[in-house]
This record gives structure tokens, sequence and C-alpha cells, in this order.
């Protein structure tokens, strides 16, 4: 969203010319008048604030359009400043879809000024935001251990190092084929994170997720601060897990931070918990701050495949090449797929809370969400467990889901997320996970979740909020804590998508 894009009057805001809805910015009553630009319209309904109500009178079985495109049909027709919810607005997608290429823009040149902040520059070139030991348990019977690894380390690495941390999870056993594959690729680029100073990874002896099998997984070159441990083999393994970890941090002390450029960032962004604002101002607020990284020369990865549905046109539309083209349309109907192969609709989304903060259909959160992805060329696709290898803008095999969206983020390699919420959630991953409200109101009631207040937007205009979270990105890559790191918010999910023994 653009300076001229924002707000024409103090009670509500249209994107587009084109849009036949306005939301609300605040609660409106029925009866009340208000300016739409130089539209005066007479509200038929009470409005929440973050919930849209009709420009015009629309027919029954016409499209609605917001952010310039449709976001569903009406089911019967609406009045002018009429309500336009659930109630009276249903989702248009379908299943598969054919998709044609067309070749992209010419590419944004890169910015020449961009900013620098202090990290750690590892051995293979690449840049982290912190210098933290990571316990990966190979599965959930020495996760537990781990956690007691954790605590100990923390108190040896106090000072020297910027924290000693494990990430349980359940899983690493009963699972066949493509489910365990999953959950040891997922492990294996974890442990190759640039924010991982030092690992450790834990194995039992008896897992379907053999050790020694997830090692092959890591290049040898990325093994040299890698350290393992067979619980089943060690007499104490408690004591022996500690070895390892005096071992590694002995190493990982004399490491130090420098300047490097923006380009050496690898961003992260996500939302969770969205609202009918974070269309407005928290998402394009972070598409700017993926424009600056790439911009820069630095890549930016963006993931929640289902939250694609309805806007993947505007990713499709600047994809670097037709390669890339087909691996997108490849990746985003096979994700419909798979929701129809398990016979459920690949438009349940949005939750309830998303409903409640006044998003309609999906195709309406989707052209919200896409907007963290920036204007970046689309310059590669992985899929799940895969790690982002290129500059630019990267699209990531992944759900919604916000653990396991999250991790498969720094499983890709990202040092530092931004994930944007309208309702707000303390949820944390492995790397920096900055917050960015999409509303005052929400920064104000959790500034013990919240990074960042992205509803200053409304009031300062995009240009000079962008600055700001721009610099607070800054201080934190730099080594200020995020504030799931404070509250010491940090977990995996990993994707279960097959059958349990």
């Amino acid at each position: 969203m653009d300076d001229a894009a924002n707000p024409v009057g103090p009670r509500a805001l249209r994107v587009a010319d084109a849009d036949d809805v306005a939301v609300a910015l605040a609660p409106l009553s029925a009866g009340e008048t208000v300016m739409v630009g130089q539209d005066a319209v007479r509200l038929v309904d009470a409005i929440g604030s973050g919930h849209k109500f009709a420009l015009h009178p629309i027919a029954a079985g016409g499209r609605v359009h917001r952010y310039q495109a449709p976001i569903g049909i009406a089911t019967r027709a609406i009045a002018r400043g009429e309500h336009v919810h659930s109630h009276n607005l249903k989702t248009a997608l379908g299943g598969e879809r054919e998709y044609r290429f067309v070749a992209p823009a010419a590419v944004r040149e890169r910015c020449k000024d961009a900013p620098t902040f202090q990290g750690y520059v590892r051995a293979d070139g690449r840049v982290a935001t912190r210098n933290e030991l990571w316990i990966l348990p190979t599965v959930g019977c020495v996760g537990r251990l781990g956690e007691r690894l954790a605590r100990a380390g923390e108190r040896i690495g106090a000072g020297r190092i910027d924290g000693v941390h494990a990430f349980n999870h359940p899983f690493g056993c009963s699972q066949l084929g493509a489910d365990l594959d999953g959950t040891a690729a997922i492990l294996a680029s974890l442990a190759q994170n640039p924010n991982a100073g030092g690992v450790l990874i834990l194995g039992l002896g008896c897992e379907s997720n053999q050790l020694d099998a997830l090692i092959d997984r890591i290049p040898a070159a990325a093994r040299g601060r890698l350290r393992t441990l067979h619980a089943q083999g060690e007499v104490d393994e408690f004591a022996a897990g500690i070895a390892l970890i005096e071992e590694l941090i002995a190493t990982m002390a004399a490491d130090a931070r420098r300047a490097v450029p923006l380009s050496a960032l690898r961003l992260g962004v996500k939302c969770g918990g969205s609202d009918a604002m974070s269309g407005l101002t928290a998402n394009p607020l972070i598409g700017r701050m993926a424009d600056a990284v790439t911009g820069a020369g630095g890549g930016a990865v963006l993931t929640e495949i289902p939250e694609i549905f309805g806007a993947e046109g505007l990713l499709l539309e600047r994809a670097e090449s037709e390669a890339v083209f087909t691996r997108l349309a490849a990746m985003i109907n096979g994700f419909k797929r798979y929701f129809l192969d398990h016979g459920e609709p690949v438009s349940e989304n949005p939750s309830p809370g998303n409903v409640a903060g006044g998003i309609t259909t999906l195709e309406e959160k989707s052209l919200g969400a896409v907007q963290k992805g920036g204007l970046a060329t689309v310059a590669d696709v992985i899929s799940y467990g895969e790690r982002a290898e290129r500059t630019g803008l990267t699209i990531l095999e992944a759900p919604g889901n916000d653990a396991v969206s999250t991790t498969a983020l720094a499983a890709a390699g990202v040092t530092l997320t931004l994930f944007s919420t309208g309702r707000g959630t303390p949820l944390g991953s492995p790397v920096p996970t900055m917050k960015i409200a999409s509303n005052a109101a929400l920064a104000a009631h959790k500034p013990g979740w919240i990074d960042f207040d992205a509803g200053r937007v409304l009031d300062e205009g995009m240009d000079a909020a962008a600055a700001a979270l721009l610099a607070r990105i800054l201080a934190v890559a730099s080594g200020e804590l995020a504030r799931n790191e404070v509250n010491d918010e940090r977990a995996i999910g990993i994707w279960k998508r097959g059958v349990t023994l």
C-alpha cells in the first residue's frame, strides 16, 4: 500500500477506487453517515472495527471487490451502507486451476544506499543475527533430555554466547515414507541455520529417524560445529552431553559481531491471528521490508501456501522465469489437491478469529496476506524442508499453521522473521520472531508480545512507518532482543502428514 492509499477519511478506508467495500477503522453506528473519499455513505447496519460495508448496491451473485480484486460472491442483494460479511458473501474458490506464464516486467534496480547491521559472519560467508547453540533431538523420546542439557548449557554459556536452546518435538518414530522424510529434512536444515553457531543432535538409538542417516543429509562442510550423542550408547548421557556442549561453547565464544550490509539478512515473512487491518497496515509494511532486503541484494522467504489461494496471480505474474512459474503453479495446485484428497474444501480458511476480526473469505485473507512479499521478483520455489539458496523472494511450501510455518522458515535459513498479527500471539520460532501489530489497540493491550505497532501507518503514513520498522529490524538483527526472546517463546512445529504406527 503506497502513501496514496492511506485513509482519506478518519473513520473508514477504501484501498482502491475499484473496490466495492470500505473498512471501518473504528466502530460505526447504524444510521451514521461516513465519509469515504468524497463519498458520504449512510450506514444501514452497525459496523465493527475492521469490518466492511458496501459503497454501492451489489446484486445477488455479483462479485465483490477489495484490494482491486474479487474477494467473493454476494449470496443476496446487498444495499449501500450494509454490513458485508459471512451472512451475505461467500467464497468463489474451487479446486485446481490452469495457469499461463507471461514474462514479468523488468527487474527493479538494486538499492545502492542500504544500511548495515552487526552480524556474525560464518565460515561459508553466510551471516547470522544470533550466535546460539541449538540442541535438536532426532526423536521425542530424548526431547526432555535436550531441555535439561539446554538449561545447564545456559549456565555454561552465560556471557560467552547468545544462548543455548533445545527444540523438542514428538516425532521421529512411528513414521513412514514421506512423513518420516519430512521430519528428517526439517531437522537437518535447522542444523544448518546460520544462527546456530553450534549444534548438538541427540539420538536415542532405536528410532526410525536414525541419527547417522540424519547426519548424512548435512553436507560435510557444514558439520564443523556439529556434535552428536547416541543416548542408548552412553552410561551417563547427561554428562556426555555436557562435555559436548562445553566443547562447542569454547569454540563459539570467539565469534564476534561486525558490520555487514542489509543484503546479508535473510528475512522470513509470516502472519497469524489476522484481522481486516492486517492487509491494510502490517502486511504491506512487512512487504516494504521484504522489498528493502531484496532490493539491497538479500533474500526474503514467503510461505503459508493455503493463504495464497485466490491471490496467487499476484505472485505468478512476478515469476522470474517460466521454470519458476511452473514450479509455483504446481505447488499451489498440489496443495489444493492435498486438501481435496482429504475430503476438505480448499476454502475452509479463514479461522474463527479471522472472521471475528472482519475477514470473510479466503480470497480476502490471501489478498491481504501476499502483500508481505512486497513487489520483489519471485526468484525461487522450494519444497518443505529445503533451504533457500537464492536472493530475491523465495516461495516455501508449508501450511498456514503458525508453529509449522515459522519452523519451516527457520529451516529454510531465515535469520529473522517478521510476523504480522491483528489479534496477538506470543509464539516464537528458533530465530528472532518480531510481532508486528496491525492495529494500535493490540499494541497497547499486549506490549509484552508486540515489537512494532503498524497501526501508526494510519497516522504517519507508510513511508515514515517503514523507516521506523527498518530501524527496529536492524537493532534486533544486531542483538537487541525480540519480544519472543525476552519471553523465552521458542519452539518448533513439524508438519505431520502421514500415518502413525
